[in-house]
This record gives C-alpha cells, sequence and structure tokens, in this order.
C-alpha cells in the first residue's frame, strides 16, 4: 500500500470519527433562525497545531516531516507531520469535548483513561480495526484535541492506541487549560 493511500484511508477514518462536528452544525428546525453565535472563550482559539510539538517531541514520535495544515474538515482545524513509518496528525475543536464524541462518533472501539485530571479517550474509528490507525483525544481549552496516529503500513506501528496515548500524556502538562 502507498504513502498516498494510507492518507486517503486515514482521512477517510478521521471523517468517521469527526462527523460528529459536521452534523452539529445547522440544525434549525424549518422556520427557526440559527440562535446568534455566542463568543467562544480563548480556550483553543489560538492553539496552533502546526507549531505546537517541539522538535525533539516529534523525533521521539518518529515524524520528522515538516508540519502540514489539514484542510479536509472545515470544522477541525489540523496539522499532520510525516515520519517514516507514520504520520502524526494533531487536531483541535473547540466545539467538542471527549464526552460528545463518545456518544456521537462512529467507532469499533472508545476507551475513556484519564490524564492528569483531564478526561481522555483512545478510539478507533469504524472500520480502522487493525489497520494502524488510533486516535487520543484530550479535553483541552474547553474543547478537545485529538491526535491520530498512523502507520504507512498496517503492521508499521504495533501498538498506535499506545504510541497515541504515550504522546498525549507527554504533551498534556502543555495543553490549555
Amino acid at each position: 500500500m502507498t504513502r498516498r493511500s494510507r492518507r486517503l484511508i486515514t482521512t477517510a477514518a478521521c471523517a468517521g470519527l469527526l462527523s460528529l462536528s459536521g452534523c452539529a452544525l445547522g440544525d434549525t428546525a424549518p422556520g427557526q433562525e440559527s440562535p446568534a453565535p455566542q463568543p467562544k472563550p480563548a480556550g483553543l482559539r489560538d492553539f496552533d497545531t502546526c507549531t505546537f510539538f517541539s522538535p525533539d517531541e516529534l523525533t521521539a514520535a518518529g515524524a520528522n516531516g515538516p508540519s502540514e495544515p489539514v484542510e479536509d474538515f472545515t470544522f477541525e482545524q489540523g496539522c499532520e507531520i510525516e515520519g517514516e513509518t507514520m504520520l502524526l496528525t494533531l487536531y483541535k475543536n473547540q466545539d467538542e469535548t471527549v464526552a460528545s464524541y463518545e456518544t456521537g462518533g462512529h467507532w469499533d472501539s472508545y476507551r475513556k483513561f484519564d490524564i492528569n485530571g483531564r478526561a481522555a479517550a483512545t478510539g478507533v474509528s469504524a472500520g480502522s480495526t487493525g489497520q494502524g490507525i488510533c486516535n487520543t483525544l484530550v479535553d483541552a481549552g474547553g474543547g478537545v484535541v485529538i491526535l491520530s496516529v498512523t502507520g504507512f503500513m498496517k503492521d508499521d506501528i504495533p501498538d498506535p492506541c499506545g504510541e497515541a496515548k504515550k504522546l498525549a500524556e507527554q504533551i498534556e502538562p502543555r495543553l490549555p487549560r
């Protein structure tokens, strides 16, 4: 399988993961006006997914390529960094939480845990079990940060959920409260 096809599979898997956010947009009854948007607290607004990781963190995670913005989803902002055997993607969503993804996402598995008092979870998007793809979600800044680890070949990363969780635990102290 080529890197390009793995990237397409990752995009499709993330589309399932992120579909909750896209479906929640614009759900008003006929004849009703949408409520006026409420100002959001700063939270994740200034959180830059493309500059967040230090070079040492990227090297330790096995991602050494340049950061590239992910523009697949208008409701999620993200950045991906390519390594020799994997793709690391960091997303942010100020409108969702670990809890809302559990009930509204499409998952093969979703396991909640806690990182220093923050809600967190590892999730494998529906249809991605055994494909070397896993997401770790962490509540941050009134929303959620999502780390996605994707091996270019399904066996490149023996435990993608373990890798994503380990990285989330390392970066958690620097995430916005």
